[in-house]
């Protein structure tokens, strides 16, 4: 079968992974998080011992080599509370809602979660984030839940053109629409201009629709994919051309609201995903501070964890290139950077000082049937070695590592209803 060839099953093959503007105009449609709406039970003391995926990610392994310092992540979300776990981690940032408050002031708690899960230190019980040696710049922006407040229409634009022009390598935004929005599109294009890599979830409506959302279906943003601790895809995250990467989003924890007085536990879906795999990168990037945001995010799909059978050249409309999985890029070198000038999303050229003719796939751009060549053919026939066998390693056969579920490409999302439609896929 081949990678252009439709395939029904969202798993080929397994092996452990080891530890290893609604607000704006009613035409532009309500902004959704990426947080999947659960039952989730209330954790009175940290969330930490729900932090299952920092073992199976073998997170204390990467710390001895990098903790992401000397990285700037933008958080665009519902704000930033200087938690315990953030004391000292939150740098100045924007509230681009103009309304009353502060970028530091989170009415949901939901871009707290987020930045916690990327920089949190830990401290007072609080989320250990994957990446605690780099900081947060928050911007704030206005959800469906920022009800009667007044906010500015363009906040999310503005927000990202903020994120572009600051001193952050690495945008993270866990929140998505289903419309494709002009001002939004150009700003998407300011930040990739700006050398900055961006990731957004795809979200969390695969049993309502799955229909593509934005900005993670604009060409230079990274489409974040949620897993589970059995690395399958997880069942509420959308599927389509537009999932670049997954990474852990269920069965962790999250500040149950603005309070901050308790972690609840469940699923984070592809918010969650999406921060994790922006701390992924942060870590990437400080071992490699002299990479460009394209050879980072080449190097995290080429070090992904994909199953046996995952055929070489194919990308996953589940999982996209894989799952993360940093400490393989960092500790065992996994990966090749590259060219530093050629977007691993679309296969075209953008210039060394990160500008690029970003939006619709030019003419004769790769495609699936031709992109197989950049996925390295040792990389992707054995199971790798620092994942096979998590549970022997322990001794125990409950361990919670990720059990990687392969998946190769199934039918792409019919035509869209936008002149601008997703990436072509490179692999």
């Amino acid at each position: 079968m081949t990678a252009g060839m439709n395939q029904v099953r969202k798993r080929t093959g397994t092996y452990a992974w080891r530890r290893d503007l609604a607000r704006t105009l009613a035409v532009v449609g309500t902004l959704a998080m990426g947080t999947v709406a659960a039952s989730p039970a209330a954790v009175a003391a940290g969330g930490q011992p729900s932090q299952w995926y920092l073992d199976a990610m073998r997170a204390e392994e990467i710390w001895e080599s990098t903790t992401g310092e000397g990285i700037k992540v933008a958080v665009i979300d519902t704000g930033v509370a200087s938690t315990a776990s953030l004391k000292g981690q939150v740098l100045k940032g924007l509230d681009a809602t103009e309304a009353d408050g502060d970028a530091t002031d989170d009415y949901t708690g939901h871009g707290t979660t987020m930045a916690e899960l990327i920089a949190g230190t830990g401290r007072g019980g609080g989320l250990r984030g994957l990446a605690p040696g780099a900081k947060i710049i928050p911007m704030r922006v206005a959800t469906e839940d920022f009800k009667g407040k007044k906010s500015q229409a363009w906040d999310r634009s503005v927000a990202i053109r903020a994120a572009a022009d600051s001193d952050a390598q690495i945008i993270s935004m866990s929140l998505g629409g289903q419309f494709l929005e002009a001002r939004e599109k150009d700003a998407v294009q300011y930040a990739q201009e700006k050398g900055k890599l961006f990731f957004a979830p795809v979200g969390n409506g695969a049993k309502k629709g799955n229909k593509a959302e934005y900005p993670a279906n604009y060409p230079e943003v990274v489409g974040v994919a949620a897993s589970d601790p059995e690395g399958e895809v997880a069942d509420t995250s959308q599927h389509g051309d537009f999932v670049d990467i997954a990474a852990p989003g269920t069965n962790t924890p999250f500040w149950c609201d603005e309070t901050f007085s308790k972690y609840c536990v469940g699923n984070g879906g592809t918010s969650t995903a999406t921060a994790l795999a922006s701390a992924s990168a942060a870590l990437i990037w400080s071992a490699n501070p002299d990479w460009t945001a394209n050879q980072v995010l080449r190097v995290m799909f080429e070090s992904a964890g994909r199953g046996d059978d995952w055929k070489p050249g194919t990308v996953s409309n589940y999982l996209g290139h894989g799952i993360v999985r940093p400490n393989a890029a960092i500790n065992r070198g996994i990966g090749k950077p590259g060219d530093p000038d050629v977007s691993p999303l679309t296969n075209e050229r953008t210039a060394a000082d990160g500008s690029s003719d970003a939006g619709a796939p030019k003419e004769g751009a790769a495609k699936d049937d031709d992109a197989a060549a950049s996925l390295p053919e040792s990389d992707a026939k054995a199971p790798d070695a620092d994942t096979a066998g998590a549970a022997k390693d322990t001794g125990d056969d409950s361990q919670l590592g990720l059990i990687l579920g392969g998946a190769a490409l199934v039918a792409v999302l019919a035509g869209g209803a936008f002149a601008v439609v997703r990436r072509r896929r490179s692999a």
